[in-house]
């Protein structure tokens, strides 16, 4: 039996070859599990944040506090719904405490800026909350509380899972993108899963059958069919998440995050090479144009990503009956939030407003934050309310 290398801390490409070599090829998801979240050399694992001008990309928190202030601003009317609304509550509902879950926290940054926005504009609702911040890293679970800052009192819990019952509001802020995902290609007699096999030192990629049926049940349940090279990500992972916080969520509402796209068009020509891409210091690769696959090159030191298939992601929430309250993209989920008003009053000439009006216009520039992320709001007995976030949406249909 060949002597297997000895592995290294932080040596993720050592770890995935003797997992390989003692076990065979692995699935693209096990391989991502392993890439991200492998405790001792998984990219997140690496290091409390990764994100930011330091880091290896920009998420919507990096640009200014901003944006947890407009969340807030939505939390404050989520918040007024399940206090008023007895017809929907039970006896076992919202009637103190109200759940501010995080999912994907991080180091709680984003937490700390809707904390710091509800503290000063929605006193009442800041006093009943209570903090969970789910997040699988360690290194980042440490610092959540210094993060918190003067909130640090609120947090109730600091977990690597949901809490188990949740009344409030759960949310996650591209989350989904980054959960482990498979990987398929169509070809003439039906669908192929992509692999991760070892070639002597080096990492390749290889076809077989399906390691699970539910991979040909997910697409079958969307009427896709790959045309012969399209290649595609079915992220169950995703899916079986969604269902176990709508599982959680008792009374309240479910609120993500995103880039991604309904079935339609993420199952089309339109992405015929697939959306998975990598990002290492603020550059994007992905396989476009025949290129060798960035994320073999070094796993463990860059983030791998998947687009989000909205319309799986929906049902799945409506199977476990949630109501699907509104999809959104982040440009005009912002502006019934009140961001036009934000960059009037940031209209003069000094250096602060400049940088709040350059903040604000970066959150909805179309073609970047403002059109790629997409809000999904879900509730469970809450009613269908329609929310500030989802009124620009509503106002657009009506035409």
């Amino acid at each position: 039996m060949p002597q297997l290398p000895r592995i290294m801390r932080n040596d993720c490409r050592a770890l995935i070859l003797e997992r390989i070599r003692q076990h065979g090829p692995l699935s693209f998801a096990q391989f991502m599990e392993c890439a991200l979240y492998d405790p001792a050399t998984g990219y997140y694992a690496g290091a409390a944040r990764r994100s930011g001008r330091r880091g290896d990309f920009y998420t919507s928190v990096d640009v200014a506090p901003l944006f947890g202030e407009l969340l807030a601003e939505q939390f404050a009317e989520m918040g007024r719904i399940l206090t008023s609304d007895t017809e929907h509550r039970t006896p076992d509902d919202v009637v103190g405490p109200i759940d501010l879950v995080e999912a994907g926290a991080g180091d709680g940054r984003l937490s700390r800026d809707v904390l710091d926005a509800l503290e000063t504009n929605a006193p009442d609702l800041y006093a009943r909350v209570q903090v969970h911040l789910v997040e699988r890293s360690a290194a980042a679970r440490q610092g959540q509380r210094q993060a918190l800052g003067p909130h640090a009192s609120k947090l109730r819990s600091s977990a690597a899972e949901l809490p188990p019952s949740i009344h409030g509001i759960i949310f996650a802020n591209e989350l989904l993108d980054a959960l482990p995902t498979h990987a398929v290609v169509g070809r003439d007699d039906g669908v192929r899963e992509i692999f991760i096999d070892a070639a002597g030192d080096e990492l390749i990629e290889r076809e077989c059958r399906p390691s699970t049926p539910a991979i040909e049940e997910y697409l079958a349940a969307l009427q896709v069919r790959l045309a012969p090279g399209w290649r595609a990500e079915v992220n169950l992972r995703a899916v079986e998440w969604v269902r176990q916080a709508a599982r959680a969520l008792r009374h309240g509402f479910l609120v993500l995050v995103d880039y991604g796209h309904e079935a339609s068009v993420l199952y089309s020509g339109s992405h015929a090479e697939g959306t998975l891409a990598t990002f290492s210091t603020h550059v994007v690769e992905t396989r476009e144009g025949g290129r060798a696959a960035p994320w073999l090159r070094d796993p463990g030191r860059s983030d791998i990503t998947a687009h989000v298939d909205f319309t799986s992601i929906r049902r799945a929430a409506e199977a476990e009956g949630l109501d699907a309250i509104c999809t959104v993209d982040q440009m005009h989920f912002l502006m019934g939030l009140g961001i036009e008003t934000r960059l009037q009053q940031s209209a003069g000439r000094g250096r602060d407003d400049v940088m709040r009006r350059l903040a604000l216009k970066t959150l909805l520039v179309p073609g970047g934050l403002g059109t790629s992320h997409h809000v999904l709001i879900f509730g469970r007995n809450a009613g269908r309310p329609t929310l500030r976030g989802c009124r620009q949406l509503r106002a657009r249909d009506a035409l």
